[in-house]
Parts: C-alpha cells; sequence; structure tokens
C-alpha cells in the first residue's frame, strides 16, 4: 500500500499546478477559496428485481463495488415494504460508496483513463447532466468496464450510477471544471 502522508494522486497534482489557476483566470475568481473543486464521488449499484429474488446479489454486488472504489462499500436496504414489488422493509436492494480524498481523485482518473475507453461504442458523456447545483450524474450499463472486476467470476453485469459532487455554484463552472480533468463530453 502507498504511504498516503507521501503520495499525491495524478489528478490532485494537476488540479493543484494547472486547473485552479486556469479556473481562476478563466471566471475571474478574487479569491482560492471560491476555485470550485471535487467534492466527492459516490457510486451505486442498485440490484433491484434481482435482489428480491435472491438475498445474496446485493452482497455481490457490495463485494464488486469494493473492488472497484477500493473502499468498502455499503449495502442500500429498503426503506418501506412495497408489496406490489415484494420488497419489505430492511431487505438489502443494493450497495453504494462514497468516495472522499486521494481515493475521489485515484477513481476518477481511472474512470477517464481506463473504464471509459473500454465502453462499446462510446461517443463520450452526456453535457446536460448537471443538476443546476454544479453536481453531474452519470451510468454506467456494466460494471465490468473496470479492470478491477475479473470477468470470469462475475455473475450478474451490474450497472453503476456514478455521481461527482463539485464546490461549483453554476453547471458552467462544474463543467469547466470536469473538463479540465478530461471527462470526454459529448456536446
Amino acid at each position: 500500500m502507498l504511504d498516503s502522508a507521501t503520495y499525491t494522486p495524478r489528478l490532485k497534482a494537476l488540479y493543484r499546478e494547472t486547473i485552479r489557476p486556469a479556473m481562476k483566470e478563466e471566471f475571474g475568481y478574487k479569491n482560492d477559496m471560491q476555485i470550485p473543486r471535487l467534492d466527492k464521488i459516490v457510486l451505486n449499484i442498485g440490484c433491484g428485481a434481482e435482489a428480491v429474488r435472491d438475498s445474496k446479489k446485493a452482497k455481490s454486488a457490495q463485494d464488486d463495488l469494493t473492488a472497484i472504489a477500493g473502499q468498502k462499500a455499503l449495502v442500500t436496504k429498503a426503506k418501506k415494504s412495497i408489496a406490489g414489488f415484494r420488497v419489505r422493509e430492511g431487505m438489502p436492494l443494493g450497495a453504494k460508496v462514497t468516495l472522499r480524498g486521494n481515493r475521489m481523485y485515484e477513481f476518477l482518473d481511472r474512470l477517464v483513463t481506463v473504464a471509459m475507453p473500454r465502453i462499446r461504442d462510446f461517443r463520450g458523456v452526456p453535457g446536460k447532466s448537471f443538476d443546476g447545483r454544479g453536481n453531474y450524474a452519470m451510468g454506467l450499463k456494466e460494471h465490468i468496464v473496470f479492470p478491477e472486476i475479473e470477468f470470469d467470476k462475475v455473475d450478474e453485469v451490474w450497472g453503476i450510477d456514478i455521481i461527482i459532487g463539485t464546490t461549483a455554484k453554476t453547471d458552467a463552472e462544474a463543467k469547466a471544471l470536469l473538463k479540465a480533468f478530461n471527462m470526454p463530453f459529448n456536446s
């Protein structure tokens, strides 16, 4: 394991040395604390109907998400019982993990440089998936695009929701920040 006291992820160093001064110049910030930065990345796998039929599916999703994130994922449980879906309160339905700090930068680096080029027929991510407050949400149809997942040992292919939280006040600032991190927007 790398010593976290001396190790700085590649994208974190890029942010400090290149992106921050460029953002300050482009948007005319008066104070360094106004410059948008990455806050967190949340990964989520929802198992849905598969988890209702087989409770081990949520555990499988948790294990896969833990391998992808490099941090232990939490099993998400149903908040309410819904008879039509055969869901009871407290039933495991998926997994989620929140990344911050160095792990967040490492994950974003792997997402942009390794996982996205492995997606079939990839033409970029939508540039309109911002929430109005500077956060970006996207989804992947297959979690097997990450190199940490061994394709032969996968029992189920899951979709992953990826939410990138920033401190940007507007969508334009957040998009400029993510573009600087080489996020391949298609529009």
